[in-house]
C-alpha cells in the first residue's frame, strides 16, 4: 500500500547530486559553479582542486557524488561525463546582532546556499 515510485528527476543519461546548507552566500557559490559548467568531469575536478575559493572543496564533494551516482545507480560511463548543469539556490539565513556605539545594534546576516550538479553522458561520437 506504500507510496508509488517517484518519477526520475534527471534524464536517462543524467545523474544528479545536491549539496545543501553550504555556509556561503549564493553569489560567491555561483562564481565556483560558473567555472565548472559545461566542462568534462575530469577537467571540472581539476578546476575545483586548484581553486583558491574556500567553498570549492564542498562543490568538489558534490561533483564526486554526482559522478558516483552516475556510475553506481545509472550505469553511465564516467569517462564520457560532462557537467551539464550546476545551479545555485538560496537556503536559510542566520541572523545575528553586533553591538555598536551608543547602545545600538546592527544586524549581521550569515547566508547559507545549496548547489545542484547534473552530469550527463555524451554519446560516443560527441566525446
Amino acid at each position: 500500500m506504500g507510496q508509488s515510485k517517484n518519477e526520475r528527476r534527471a534524464g536517462k543519461v543524467e545523474a544528479m547530486a545536491k549539496a545543501v546548507n553550504l555556509r556561503t552566500s549564493p553569489r560567491k557559490l555561483n562564481l565556483v559553479a560558473q567555472s565548472i559548467r559545461g566542462l568534462p568531469v575530469q577537467r571540472a575536478l581539476n578546476e575545483l582542486e586548484f581553486s583558491h575559493k574556500r567553498i570549492a572543496k564542498d562543490v568538489r564533494k558534490a561533483l564526486y557524488s554526482a559522478v558516483s551516482n552516475a556510475e553506481n545507480n545509472h550505469n553511465l560511463d564516467i569517462d564520457s561525463l560532462i557537467v551539464a548543469e550546476a545551479y545555485v539556490g538560496k537556503n536559510l539565513v542566520m541572523k545575528r546582532f553586533s553591538a555598536r556605539a551608543r547602545g545600538r545594534a546592527s544586524r549581521i546576516e550569515k547566508p547559507f546556499s545549496e548547489i545542484t550538479i547534473v552530469v550527463r553522458e555524451l554519446s560516443g561520437d560527441a566525446a
